[in-house]
């Protein structure tokens, strides 16, 4: 393969308005979209209790402020890798509620049509690259289609969502070398919630200030409170147009989870002051006090929100339940986008050879 190409990227037009620069309407929109993660999440939480999502089910709660920072500074063209903590981020990117809880009740009408689940789920129409199981599995991904794009000399970048405890995984490192070599247009995100499952960032980071990880690789990066959309939003912004001129960016956000690292974790780890802490700093009590302060929401304003979205939430309930399950012909649809010789298609259960063919 010859070598990418290494000068700086061509300067392309300028992010939407001054860095961090937004109207009345658009924070009510972010907050309008916090909040739909918050009750889409709950929601989730409880039909995982109820039986009606199977697998894994890792949820966003704490984390609405950072979502919608993030997503809010990208464009439509630009593309998104999350890991399996995935949701908040496929509704900030336009999947309908619809059809992601349908996917996360494994139903035919789900946007990986069933068979994607909570961790696992993918749309290309709104360039949101799936939720990947495997720890780190989604940076060389991340940072391949940051390569095609620099090949074909595009104008989009690639923003790869991570936790903090991927930072330890050897593809991180690798990935960021080569965005630094090549000059790729990749943002790398950590959400850093202080907590590898149970275990702190401090015990198991040698450095547990992420961002300065970036050094290592001449690459710029950044620390910033995560609680606050629009301290993300900026910041997304001024890492955005550094990757699209050439300059690949560690952007590593401080965030809560408000909840286990899973729906059935318990979170015994955390102590009562913990805990008290993480539900003090809540982004989306602490966002809708903000606005009311500025005039931007007015009490009755927040209680009307919450019934809409509440009922947007209950409704997409009702269409995950009346959405049928896949039918299980299709479970081999999906293996290869083109067809393998040799490919089983062999069910659970099934012989690995017609009886009429096992061998004397």
């Amino acid at each position: 393969m010859s070598a990418p190409k290494t000068q700086s990227r061509r300067a392309t037009s300028r992010s939407k308005g001054k860095l961090g620069e937004l109207s009345a309407d658009e924070t009510r929109s972010f907050y309008r979209q916090m909040l739909m993660i918050r009750r889409f999440e709950e929601r989730a939480a409880r039909a995982y209790t109820e039986a009606n999502i199977g697998g894994y089910c890792h949820l966003n709660l704490g984390e609405e402020a950072a979502v919608i920072g993030i997503t809010a500074a990208m464009r439509k063209s630009d593309y998104l890798y999350t890991n399996y903590r995935e949701h908040g981020y496929a509704l900030a990117r336009g999947i309908a509620p619809e059809r992601l809880m349908a996917e996360l009740f494994g139903r035919q009408d789900g946007v990986s049509k069933g068979w994607g689940g909570s961790m696992h789920m993918f749309d290309v129409a709104t360039r949101f690259m799936g939720g990947y199981g495997i720890v780190g599995g989604q940076i060389p991904l991340a940072t391949g289609t940051a390569l095609a794009i620099d090949y074909r000399s595009g104008t989009e970048a690639v923003v790869c969502l991570m936790g903090d405890g991927t930072t330890n995984i050897g593809a991180f490192h690798e990935s960021l070398n080569l965005a630094a070599i090549w000059n790729l247009p990749a943002v790398y995100v950590v959400n850093n919630n202080g907590l590898g499952m149970g275990t702190t960032v401090e015990q198991s980071s040698a450095e547990p200030e992420l961002y300065k990880r970036a050094a290592a690789y001449r690459m710029s990066s950044a620390r910033i409170d995560g609680n606050n959309p629009e301290t993300v939003y900026a910041a997304m912004l001024k890492a955005l147009e550094s990757a699209r001129n050439g300059k690949p960016y560690l952007l590593e956000v401080m965030t809560g989870r408000m909840k286990g690292h899973s729906v059935v974790d318990p979170a015994k780890y955390r102590n009562t002051d913990e805990v008290a802490a993480v539900q003090a700093a809540d982004p989306v009590t602490a966002y809708a006090s903000e606005l009311l302060k500025r005039g931007v929401l007015l009490e009755g304003d927040l209680a009307e929100l919450d019934a809409e979205t509440k009922a947007a939430v209950h409704a997409a309930v009702l269409f995950a339940e009346q959405s049928p399950h896949p039918d299980v012909t299709t479970l081999f649809d999906y293996n290869y986008a083109t067809p393998v010789p040799n490919d089983s298609q062999r069910l659970p259960g099934e012989r690995l050879y017609p009886a009429e063919e096992l061998p004397a």
